[in-house]
């Protein structure tokens, strides 16, 4: 019985993969879509690499993608720290202290201080962490990463838009409750890879506020909806609001900053 999560994770991925194959058929060549969030962010953030680059994952948990059944082309452009310098983790959670895939990972505190000198790194990554982020802490979370970069470096992040379908709906689930419900909707998501979420550096405002020292390039995008799980009818129905939908509301924001 000790196997029954891991069946049942491989079991609604492949009904996700399934799906995304039915509903976009150009997935056969290359295994991603045309809207694929994933291809868009990670592509990007290699552009903005070398390999002389040092990487800091910000907020980087156990690794949770080491163990996603990815498309080759994913795991390729996720795994920078084959082909960088060097790349280091910091987070809240001691998993991190787990996570194999970082060459030096430290647990933090919320809101304190990231363990690294001025102008240490070329880029550092946030991938779905700053929904995460308390308002008591944003404003010191911002000043914080943009401290450890070296001038002219990156600031990337993948985060909710507070006004996406994806923002409006998270925040009317009560964070007690956020569990449960993913795991309705996702069967396979483990609990470990659920957090609180407070979006208070999800919208523009937000962003241009907190960073309001540096360059803020940020646009918002919508990507086949993997967060409804094997619904259907649910996909449907996210493909028909993105596309009825202002780019401003986009479910999600690609977030770059470079450090002025």
């Amino acid at each position: 019985m000790d196997n029954q999560p891991d069946i049942q994770q491989d079991r609604a991925s492949e009904e996700v993969a399934g799906l995304r194959a039915r509903l976009y058929p150009e997935v056969e060549a290359g295994g991603f879509t045309r809207y694929d969030g994933f291809v868009e962010f990670y592509s990007r953030v290699n552009a903005l690499l070398d390999e002389d680059s040092v990487v800091l994952d910000f907020g980087a948990g156990r690794g949770a993608w080491q163990f996603e059944p990815l498309a080759p082309y994913h795991r390729k452009l996720r795994a920078v720290e084959q082909w960088v310098d060097r790349v280091v983790g910091v987070d809240v959670d001691p998993v991190v202290l787990e996570n194999e895939s970082l060459a030096e990972a430290k647990l933090i505190e919320p809101g304190g201080p990231i363990p690294y000198d001025d102008e240490t790194f070329d880029v550092v990554i946030a991938d779905y962490v700053l929904e995460h982020v308390g308002a008591e802490d944003a404003q010191v979370v911002a000043d914080e990463v943009m401290r450890v970069l070296k001038p002219g470096g990156w600031f990337a992040a993948r985060t909710p838009n507070k006004w996406g379908i994806i923002g409006l709906g998270a925040r009317a689930v009560p964070n007690d409750l956020h569990t449960r419900v993913l795991t309705r909707l996702q069967p396979g998501r483990k609990a470990e890879d659920v957090f609180p979420v407070r979006y208070t550096m999800n919208t523009r405002k937000d962003l241009e506020r907190l960073f309001s020292a540096h360059e803020l390039v940020l646009y918002g995008h919508a990507s086949e909806p993997t967060y409804f799980g094997s619904a259907r009818p649910a996909w449907r129905a996210a493909q028909l609001v993105d596309r009825l939908t202002p780019p401003r509301f986009a479910p999600t924001w690609m977030v770059f900053v470079r450090k002025g």
